[in-house]
C-alpha cells in the first residue's frame, strides 16, 4: 500500500471549486490532508467537492470569501483552527483575468487583477503567517504562471500580478527560512481548463504551436507538482518557481 504523502497535514487552498484548484484539494485529500477551500461565487460547486472529499475519508470545509477583502481574509485561519485545530499548507491559487491592451484597460480592469491575483496573496498570507512562525514550521505554495516569467500582450495586469507573486515568493521565502517555513511558486502554462476550452481552433492551434510539446497540461499535473512541494520530498526546496508549461517559457 503506497504512503500517504500528507497523512493529517491541514491546508488551505483559495479558489478551490475549479480548475487548477480544484484538482489540487482532491490531490491533497488523496494524500491524507484535510482543507479548507475558498470560492467567491460557486457554492452549487462547493459541496459537491466537498462530498467528492469526504468519499475518500477526509475533511474539507468550503469557505465563502474575497481574497482581496484584507479583514475578510483574516476569517479564513479562525475557520481553519476552528474547524481542524491547526494549519500546516497554503496554497494561494484564486485569482482572474480581464484581458485586454493598455489601450483599452480601465482601471478597473487592472486594479480588479491586481487586487485578486497579487494582494490576495498578501491578505491570506499575512492571515496565517503569525501562525507559522509561533509553530517554527509551515509550508506556502503560491500558484504564479508562465506569463509572469515570459509574458504574453494584452495581460499587463495579470502579468504583473502574477509576476509580483514571484518577487513575493522569493523575498517571503528569505524572511521565514529561518522558522523553518518554506515558500515556493508553480507557474504553469496553457492547462485544460474551462477557459481554454472556450477557445476557438484557430486561437487553440496558435497557442499549441508554442508550445515545444505541442499539448496543454492537465490542472493534475498542476496538482502533483504542488503536492511534491507540500510534502516533505521537496524539503530543501525553498524560494523556487516551478514552471509546468511544456517548454513554452524556454
Amino acid at each position: 500500500m503506497r504512503e500517504n504523502l500528507l497523512l493529517n497535514k491541514v491546508a488551505i487552498v483559495t479558489g478551490g471549486t475549479r480548475g487548477i484548484g480544484r484538482s489540487i484539494v482532491m490531490a491533497l485529500a488523496k494524500e491524507g490532508a484535510d482543507c479548507i477551500f475558498t470560492y467567491l461565487q460557486n457554492r452549487d460547486l462547493a459541496e459537491p467537492l466537498v462530498d467528492e472529499v469526504n468519499r475518500i475519508g477526509r475533511r474539507a470545509l468550503p469557505l465563502q470569501m474575497d481574497v482581496a477583502d484584507f479583514e475578510n481574509s483574516k476569517i479564513i485561519i479562525e475557520k481553519v483552527k476552528e474547524t481542524f485545530g491547526r494549519l500546516d499548507i497554503l496554497i494561494n491559487n484564486a485569482g482572474i483575468i480581464r484581458d485586454k491592451s493598455l489601450m483599452m484597460m480601465s482601471k478597473d480592469d487592472w486594479s480588479a487583477v491586481i487586487d485578486t491575483d497579487l494582494t490576495g496573496v498578501f491578505n491570506t498570507t499575512r492571515a496565517c503567517i503569525i501562525t507559522f512562525l509561533k509553530q517554527k514550521s509551515g509550508n506556502i505554495i503560491n500558484i504564479s504562471s508562465v506569463n509572469g516569467v515570459h509574458p504574453l500582450p494584452g495581460q499587463v495586469n495579470y502579468a504583473a500580478a502574477k509576476a509580483g507573486v514571484i518577487g513575493f515568493t522569493k523575498s517571503l521565502a528569505r524572511e521565514v527560512a529561518p522558522y523553518n517555513i518554506r515558500v515556493n511558486a508553480v507557474a504553469p502554462g496553457f492547462i485544460e481548463t474551462d477557459m481554454t476550452k472556450e477557445l476557438d481552433q484557430g486561437h487553440r492551434k496558435k497557442f499549441l504551436d508554442m508550445i515545444p510539446l505541442g499539448k496543454f497540461g492537465t490542472a493534475e499535473e498542476v496538482a502533483q507538482t504542488v503536492i511534491f512541494l507540500a510534502s516533505d520530498k521537496s524539503h530543501y526546496i525553498t524560494g523556487q518557481t516551478i514552471q509546468i508549461d511544456g517548454g513554452l517559457g524556454m
